[in-house]
């Protein structure tokens, strides 16, 4: 089952929700401290009791990079613990030029064997090229984040008169001939995703920020199916795995989810 068809069976079913992994030993419940592996330990639990009900599964390089060789060996182990059926994405914004990207791809698509990926296009097409070849994967492009700082540079007027991410925009569109493209789009920008949403239509669309940075899960779910657009994933991490923090935290997390699922279907139906 290529990740396409991934997203469209779990969409159909009003699940959007994508649980983000990003797990951090000194936010985990301390109990999980005296185990062996207590990041696996805990990510084992957040599978378990959501695998039915998240629409995908995104992990975060950063948070499992800076332990080395044994970060790398439990994104492996995390990996095979998610249910083949539910998409999982590679949240490590790579972007180099065309040889380098080619190992980045061959790495998160044939070793790890992530279903999708994010990737950063501010070097130009040559290094997302080598993802896009992997028709069967899908490469979700940096569009406009929701980080503080995106002004710097995302939000930059152009001499078309354009702003430099619609620009992106307009080049991921573009890139999209196998239909295997997406745009990262930070849910907090409410006012720019409602303008340029026309311009995303064709694209998967995923969405960062609700939670703990403040966005608007029901605002966002009024958003897209007011222009009857369902190719989408929000992404919730802190405020959804960090639910709980007893014994019981995965039984949490798992309510906490069902109540977001709740409000995406209660607005879809």
């Amino acid at each position: 089952m290529n990740a396409q068809q991934k997203i469209k069976n779990k969409t159909k079913k009003n699940l959007h929700i994508c649980v983000g992994l990003d797990t951090d030993i000194n936010k985990i419940p301390g109990f999980l401290l005296s185990m062996e592996n207590p990041v696996l330990e805990f990510n084992k639990i957040i599978i378990e009791n959501t695998k039915d009900i998240a629409a995908a599964y995104k992990i975060n390089f950063a948070f499992y990079e800076k332990d080395g060789a044994e970060g790398f060996r439990n994104i492996e182990k995390t990996m095979e613990l998610i249910p083949q059926d539910v998409l999982t994405i590679a949240d490590a914004k790579r972007g180099d030029i065309g040889n380098t990207a080619k190992m980045y791809a061959e790495s998160v698509f044939n070793y790890f064997n992530f279903d999708a990926v994010t990737v950063n296009p501010y070097m130009g097409y040559d290094s997302v090229e080598p993802f896009l070849e992997f028709t069967g994967k899908i490469t979700f492009v940096l569009g406009l984040t929701s980080n503080k700082s995106a002004d710097n540079f995302e939000m930059k007027k152009l001499d078309s008169g354009k702003f430099l991410y619609q620009e992106v925009l307009g080049k991921i569109s573009e890139w999209n001939s196998a239909r295997n493209c997406g745009v990262v789009f930070g849910a907090t920008k409410l006012e720019q995703l409602s303008e340029d949403l026309k311009m995303m239509e064709n694209l998967y669309a995923l969405l960062p920020g609700v939670g703990a940075q403040g966005g608007s899960l029901s605002e966002i779910v009024k958003l897209f199916n007011s222009r009857k657009y369902n190719k989408f994933l929000i992404n919730i991490s802190r405020s959804l795995i960090y639910a709980g923090n007893s014994e019981n935290f995965g039984e949490v997390t798992r309510k906490r989810l069902s109540g977001y699922n709740d409000i995406v279907s209660n607005i879809l139906s």
